[in-house]
């Protein structure tokens, strides 16, 4: 059985373009997926568990970038378009900026100890982000041989192996789909 859907209240515009500038630049240097479970699902409770992992598969099937068509999802459920741009502005507007900025100063102070350094460390913290998002969506998700199955075998091509993730989809998508389809129960007489 599922876990209920947590209830939607709709948040403002502004909070919503607050929520998703939260979003990016607190997981600068990376680990944004990690950061968007921590605030729409366990902060703001927008979306439930299951749903956030739906609205995530969906946006990594879909052309574009991951958080970008998450940021659009949740924000079209919020508010509807202007939700939906309002994430966008929010997910968006002050990271080009430092993004623009640190450019600048990295290209103008790349040779720098400290700005290697600096580099090194939020590497580290983002791959950090990452597994931890792995290891809390991965207790709600792996329940069972097939879809632990499904992961190692995505893994194993994709991160080991190094298939490129198309190849890899191709394969696994339509297992998986075969493998979740929903089968008729046969009814007891």
């Amino acid at each position: 059985m599922s876990e209920p859907g947590p209830t939607l209240q709709k948040a403002s515009l502004l909070e919503v373009a607050r929520t998703f500038n939260h979003v990016a630049v607190a997981s600068f240097g990376g680990g944004l997926g990690a950061w968007s479970r921590e605030i729409v699902v366990v902060r703001k409770k927008w979306l439930g568990e299951e749903e956030f992992l739906s609205a995530m598969t969906m946006c990594r099937i879909v052309p574009g970038a991951n958080q970008v068509n998450l940021a659009v999802f949740v924000g079209t459920k919020m508010r509807g378009l202007a939700g939906a741009i309002a994430a966008l502005i929010g997910l968006c507007l002050v990271p080009v900026a430092i993004v623009l900025t640190l450019g600048f100063i990295y290209f103008t102070f790349k040779e720098v100890p400290a700005v290697k350094g600096a580099l090194h460390g939020a590497s580290a913290a983002a791959v950090a982000l990452t597994l931890a998002m792995v290891i809390q969506t991965g207790q709600k998700c792996l329940k069972g041989l097939m879809p632990i199955a499904f992961f190692l075998a995505s893994f194993i091509l994709n991160g080991l192996v190094r298939w490129p993730l198309l190849e890899t989809l191709a394969i696994l998508a339509p297992l998986s789909l075969i493998w979740a389809w929903p089968r008729k129960k046969p009814v007891a007489a």
